[in-house]
């Protein structure tokens, strides 16, 4: 069984938690990326203040690790010229215009004013859909997706978390070394709703780590650590 206790110099990273730049808040991590090799952490995803845009990419560099808030070394306007974290793009289908490729051009739904024909972005503008804007054919669909660097992996709040014999129960963030970034340790809300506790399982009893978290022990020997202090950010 691997020890449970965490190492005195560690830092904690709630997913939730609020994110500072040097003149003011800037937002909140919405998920942490790490290198499942390494597994070392190696970005945080900070969804901007107020929803306004997409979320960033925070390389470790800039966070200092060493205290309990989140404090990056960067002011507003620079968080704001990070990479963004999540990329948009839209389905592939028929454009039906000549001379642009499928993923070039945006159609709108069909509007209809009822009655006299009015404008309707499939049948035409005009008294009876007098006039055609070609816009007949499938709709393109935008589709955003989380951007992850290559050879990384996600971690979200509420990811599952399998014992060698089943859901144990759901992320609730990370600790790391502050010294090397190192993951020591996992975060877990294990338990149902009247029995719940937060407990830090070992980084040693991770055999995985992408769609979720799989562990080389049991149910029982999870239940059977110590339960630790997680703090809960507002949602």
């Amino acid at each position: 069984m691997p020890e449970a206790t965490q190492p005195t110099t560690t830092t904690q990273f709630a997913i939730g938690a609020e994110v500072s730049c040097s003149d003011g808040v800037c937002g909140k991590v919405s998920r942490v990326i790490v290198d499942p090799v390494a597994r070392a952490l190696t970005h945080l995803v900070v969804e901007p203040k107020h929803g306004q845009g997409p979320g960033r990419l925070v390389p470790l560099n800039l966070v200092d690790t060493t205290t309990v808030d989140i404090q990056l070394s960067c002011t507003e306007a620079q968080f704001d010229k990070l990479d963004a974290a999540e990329e948009t793009r839209f389905l592939q289908g028929a454009s039906g215009y000549p001379g642009y490729d499928q993923g070039q051009a945006l159609s709108w739904p069909y509007y209809s004013m009822g009655g006299m024909g009015g404008i309707g972005m499939m049948g035409g503008i005009g008294m009876m859909g007098g006039m055609g804007l070609g816009m007949a054919g499938s709709v393109p669909q935008a589709i955003t997706t989380d951007t992850v660097p290559d050879g990384e992996v996600d971690v979200h709040r509420g990811d599952q978390v399998q014992a060698t014999d089943g859901d144990i129960g759901h992320v609730q963030g990370l600790v790391i070394d502050p010294r090397d970034h190192h993951v020591t340790h996992v975060l877990l809300q294990e338990g149902h709703l009247w029995g719940r506790k937060e407990v830090a399982i070992p980084i040693s009893a991770v055999t995985r780590v992408d769609t979720g978290i799989q562990l080389n022990i049991t149910k029982q020997q999870v239940q059977d650590l110590p339960p630790v202090d997680i703090d809960h950010p507002n949602q």
